[in-house]
C-alpha cells in the first residue's frame, strides 16, 4: 500500500477520495448517504459518502495522492458502490481531509461534490447495507437523535450544505472557494477535535474547554467540533 505522511510529517495509510452527491429533491437539496456494514471497515456502521481509497490503477502513472488518481478513484467508487456514473469533469474538489492521529486507517482524502447522475441506485451490499437521500438538515437531527452514526468530515460537510437552496447554488460556492484543508488534532478524551486556524491547536493545553454551548471560550480564534453531547457543537470564526 502507498504510504504518504500528514501535515505533522507522520505516516499515513495512503490517499482516498469521497463524493458528496447531489441532487434537487422536493424537500430541497439532498445528498447521497450510505450505511456501512456494522461488522467490517474503519467506519462500521456509519453513514458516509461514497468512496475509497486510492490505488494504483487510479494513479495511472499520476502520483497516489495527485488530484488526478482521486478523480479517477473517486469515478470509480462511486460506480463500485452506488451504480451511477460520473466523469472526472463532473468532480468539484472542495476540501483536503488529513487524518487525525488515533483514528484506525490514516488516510489522507479529498472531498469532492458533484451532481448526481440520472440512474437507479445499485448498492454492492459489501460497501452499503443501506442508503437514502436526505437533506443536510435532515441528516444532521438524525445525528443529533442518536439515530444516525456520523464522523467529523461526514457532520462538517453536511452542516456547511445546510443553506444551500439549489444544486447549481451549492456546487458554485464551493468550486469558488478555495481549497480547504482540514489538518486536525484531538484532545486527550477524544470528544473535541481542533483545527489548524483554532488557538488551542499548537498549544499542550487542548484540554482546556471551557465553553458555554453557544459562546465562545477565548478571544482568539476558533475552528473545533465539541462532540462530548448530542448534538455536536461546532466552532468557526472564520
Amino acid at each position: 500500500m502507498h504510504s504518504d505522511v500528514d501535515a505533522d510529517g507522520d505516516p499515513t495509510d495512503g490517499s482516498a477520495a469521497t463524493v458528496v452527491l447531489l441532487r434537487q429533491g422536493p424537500r430541497g437539496v439532498e445528498v447521497l448517504l450510505g450505511e456501512r456494514p456494522h461488522d467490517r471497515g474503519s467506519f462500521a456502521g456509519a453513514w458516509v459518502f461514497p468512496g475509497g481509497a486510492v490505488d494504483e490503477a487510479d494513479a495511472a502513472g499520476d502520483p497516489v495522492d495527485s488530484d488526478a488518481a482521486a478523480r479517477r478513484a473517486a469515478v470509480r467508487e462511486t460506480f463500485e458502490e452506488v451504480g451511477l456514473e460520473l466523469a472526472v469533469d463532473d468532480l468539484v474538489e472542495f476540501a483536503l481531509w488529513h487524518p487525525p492521529k488515533g483514528v484506525p486507517k490514516r488516510m489522507r482524502t479529498r472531498f469532492f461534490a458533484a451532481r448526481a447522475p440520472e440512474g437507479e441506485l445499485r448498492l454492492a451490499t459489501a460497501e452499503f447495507v443501506q442508503a437514502e437521500w436526505l437533506t443536510p438538515t435532515e441528516a444532521l437531527e438524525h445525528h443529533a437523535d442518536g439515530a444516525m452514526t456520523l464522523f467529523p468530515p461526514t457532520w462538517v460537510t453536511l452542516h456547511g450544505l445546510r443553506q444551500a437552496s439549489t444544486v447549481e447554488a451549492a456546487l458554485g460556492a464551493l468550486d469558488a472557494h478555495e481549497l480547504r484543508a482540514f489538518v486536525g488534532r484531538f484532545d486527550s478524551d477524544r470528544t473535541t477535535l481542533y483545527w489548524q486556524e483554532d488557538e488551542h491547536f499548537h498549544t499542550d493545553d487542548r484540554d482546556h474547554r471551557a465553553v458555554p454551548d453557544e459562546g465562545p471560550d477565548a478571544d482568539g480564534p476558533r475552528h473545533r467540533l465539541m462532540m462530548d453531547r448530542l448534538p455536536w457543537v461546532y466552532l468557526h470564526s472564520f
